[in-house]
């Protein structure tokens, strides 16, 4: 089942076209790399799908992003829908305050106070991150005492907080070290079990180790997409060669 689905999406950017009638379904609980150079649109279209791109002035959008059926850019509530499509950033950005406060802070923010369950959804979003055994003992401390990929899975807990039924992950190890992006790798293996995820990577060694479904992008057309294996060991299309095989970007 499709969790995500676009159809005949342009995006422009003023006069740049930065985004090329993309159609592309986004299957339930797997994970789908979106792979491709520098400026390809990888990332926009990563934001068009909770409509990040909301923010940026003078972006124009036509087709349609539907999230379980429901066109995105029609009449809803973006808050809502943030909420459900859940975003982590190239940069760990942990809030500027401690570790505890950065997971329950999004649900303090919508009403909630009873301290057992804040205490509950910290410790088994800290956990579904991977990162209670590590932390449990200095949670009141602040996050920015944690290293860079600690910051990260804790980005990635607050996100899980929330209760996101999809998880849009732009470059989540590219500022990492190999220990951190392992363990940010295997974390992501866990979560597919229960969310649907989206990741931009550079790495093509990546995509192919953790994504069930890839997407190649050049110069803002989706070339190729399909199950992993045959996009990489198979691909349909010289462009999608040149890039896998190295040739080029």
């Amino acid at each position: 089942m499709n969790k995500l689905q676009v159809s005949n999406l342009d995006l422009f950017y003023g006069e740049n076209h930065a985004l090329k009638d993309i159609s592309i379904d986004i299957p339930q609980r797997q994970v789908t790399a979106l792979i491709g150079p520098s400026g390809c649109g990888k990332s926009t279209l990563l934001r068009t799908l909770n409509r990040m791109n909301d923010l940026v002035a003078g972006v124009k959008i036509t087709g349609t992003v539907a999230f379980e059926g429901e066109d995105i850019y029609a009449d809803v509530d973006v808050k809502q829908l943030r909420m459900r499509v859940g975003m982590v950033f190239q940069k760990p950005n942990p809030f500027p305050m401690s570790i505890y406060e950065n997971i329950a802070f999004g649900l303090k923010a919508q009403g909630v106070k009873d301290k057992k369950v804040l205490d509950q959804v910290v410790e088994d979003s800290l956990r579904g991150a991977a990162l209670w055994e590590e932390v449990k003992d200095r949670l009141n401390t602040p996050a920015f005492g944690l290293s860079g990929g600690q910051q990260q899975r804790l980005c990635i807990a607050r996100a899980i907080a929330m209760e996101p039924e999809v998880i849009l992950m732009d470059e989540p190890t590219s500022a990492l070290d190999p220990i951190a992006t392992h363990k940010i790798e295997e974390l992501m293996d866990e979560l597919r079990k229960k969310f649907t995820i989206v990741i931009v990577t550079h790495s093509m060694n990546q995509a192919k180790r953790i994504s069930d479904r890839t997407a190649f992008f050049w110069m803002g057309e989706l070339v190729e997409q399909g199950e992993t294996q045959q996009v990489f060991n198979n691909p349909q299309d010289s462009r999608t060669q040149g890039y896998v095989s190295g040739e080029f970007g």
